[in-house]
């Protein structure tokens, strides 16, 4: 099997194609990750927020849609998906603890790292084992098809995290509403906040409120529906 990071777009099915979707998205982490490393500590919160708006409406459409379509397909499919949804857990539960850090805190920088030490291996396991795995098991129109419901489902998910939410369906899918339109709406009140100094007290405070609505919509019961045990092991386990 070629990793997809070494194949072409028309090799991986044209533009359409979930592969290349992935590959493109993967590229700017990659850009992304470079920029944070290159970013003084009092400017990396808003390099972290790009990274998080790429990361988590994509990781969002992989277990809605890509994950569910290898499982059917690939007769080990459960083990391969469910090693990156455990990854995908890890980073959500280790962004939630850096968004609760104050900036100051010695811990800060060491668990940035963390973070985009398993984001690069989370990249690497999709590109050299999982996405080729897919590739052998689908034509290039079903790859497009597939690309065209992992981009609508891209383009309205959860934008941060949330490691109460399953991984899988139907959880994450009934997650998906509420969760969407409270991120969403949160980040419109944060630009907000951040480009008016005299509105800034009452859109932090809406922020907060919004950021309470999320955890109580997180705390229903069905929102775990479908996951895997594992996937909240404890880590190293």
């Amino acid at each position: 099997m070629r990793s997809i990071a070494e194949q072409h777009e028309d090799e991986l099915g044209g533009r359409w194609s979930v592969l290349v979707r992935q590959k493109r998205d993967h590229q700017e982490l990659e850009r992304l990750l470079e920029t944070l490393a290159a970013t003084e500590p009092a400017q990396q919160p808003e390099v972290l927020q790009s990274i998080y708006r790429l990361v988590f409406p994509h990781a969002f459409a992989e277990e809605s849609v890509l994950w569910p379509a290898m499982r059917r397909v690939l007769p080990d499919g459960e083990e391969l998906t469910l090693m990156v949804e455990q990854e995908h857990q890890q980073i959500n539960e280790l962004v939630t603890e850096l968004e609760a850090m104050a900036p100051e805190d010695p811990r800060r920088q060491p668990l940035i790292g963390a973070v985009v030490d398993l984001l690069r291996e989370d990249v690497r396991d999709e590109e050299d084992t999982l996405l080729p795995r897919l590739q052998e098991a689908l034509d290039d129109k079903q790859l497009r098809l597939l690309g065209v419901q992992w981009e609508a489902v891209r383009r309205t998910a959860p934008t941060r995290a949330h490691p109460v939410v399953a991984r899988r369906p139907p959880g994450n899918v009934l997650a998906a509403l509420p969760l969407t339109v409270i991120d969403r709406t949160r980040d419109a009140v944060e630009r907000g906040a951040r480009r008016s100094e005299r509105f800034q007290e009452p859109l932090t405070r809406a922020s907060m409120a919004l950021a309470g609505a999320a955890g109580v919509v997180e705390q229903a019961p069905f929102m775990r529906s479908g996951e895997h045990r594992s996937t909240r092991a404890p880590r190293g386990e």
